[in-house]
């Protein structure tokens, strides 16, 4: 009976934050793991599985909120540098992860939700790779929800990347140099611009996250450790975004010779996901 009066309290929650705006795209850097494991005595490895869970279940909350993208700072290059076991234990969770994903495919594409993996993949095994990329072919067409996984991600290297194919694109004369614009480098990027960004565990530091995409978003910082985050703290982050948010931003028209520029970069990169498979 509690939990039946708690889930339709919630629902009513969910309604009446929906009546006012909501982002149309969230991101979260997921932070506390270690000092979840630290505070509870855990195994750090037991405590990533647990900051998995609440990442899934937090993107569940999302779906039921109507935000239709959510972005997850899930593994940094930097994280590399961590300990050989740590990110050994990192690596494979992502592979049981994965493996999840394709388990469940049917109820996962039944959802909507349509799974991309941002980031330097050349980093990672080649079976994890391969995983992520059947996850995102085969959840390409779904759109309730797109559900962006930063792994093995910096912004510096998002745009040192994506600088790299703006060069192509002069050198195989498909752009001038005066048509690479804000609009352009920003559609380029792997990932788009979030109008809420949270972070847990206190830290009020980006990170190296989305560092060009953040220059109009809306920021929230809570001291709750990423394992113990909960439908709570996503609402009390969307009421926050509710009184600072500025007015949408209209995404511009692409000129055609910048938009067969990006069409063929899609292509592109469908074209490598078929090949770490």
């Amino acid at each position: 009976m509690l939990i039946w009066l708690k889930e339709r309290f919630i629902l009513f929650c969910i309604k009446v934050i929906n009546i006012g705006r909501v982002p149309a795209h969230i991101g979260f850097i997921m932070d506390g793991n270690r000092r979840f494991a630290k505070k509870y005595n855990l195994g750090l490895n037991v405590s990533h599985y647990k900051g998995f869970d609440i990442f899934w279940e937090t993107v569940q909350w999302c779906r039921r909120l109507e935000i239709p993208e959510v972005t997850v700072y899930a593994f940094s290059i930097e994280n590399f540098n961590r300990t050989k076991d740590e990110v050994e234990n990192l690596i494979d969770l992502a592979r049981v992860k994965f493996q999840g994903f394709l388990d469940n495919i049917d109820r996962i594409n039944q959802l909507g939700i349509r799974i991309f993996v941002a980031g330097r993949l050349s980093l990672l095994p080649e079976d994890l790779r391969a995983k992520m990329a059947e996850v995102m072919l085969l959840t390409q067409n779904n759109n309730k929800v797109r559900l962006n996984i930063a792994c093995s991600y910096t912004a510096r290297d998002e745009i040192s990347r994506a600088a790299s194919h703006l060069v192509d694109g002069v050198k195989n004369e498909e752009l001038l140099p005066e048509d690479i614009d804000e609009e352009l480098i920003s559609r380029t990027l792997e990932l788009g611009e979030p109008e809420l960004l949270v972070r847990t565990s206190g830290e009020v530091r980006l990170s190296d996250f989305m560092l060009w995409q953040v220059s109009n978003t809306v920021l929230y910082f809570t001291d709750v450790l990423w394992p113990e985050f909960s439908i709570w703290n996503i609402l009390a982050a969307i009421i926050h975004f509710q009184r600072h948010a500025p007015p949408a931003r209209l995404e511009k028209r692409m000129s055609k010779k910048n938009q067969n520029f990006l069409d063929r970069l899609a292509k592109l990169k469908r074209q490598k996901l078929d090949s770490f498979l």
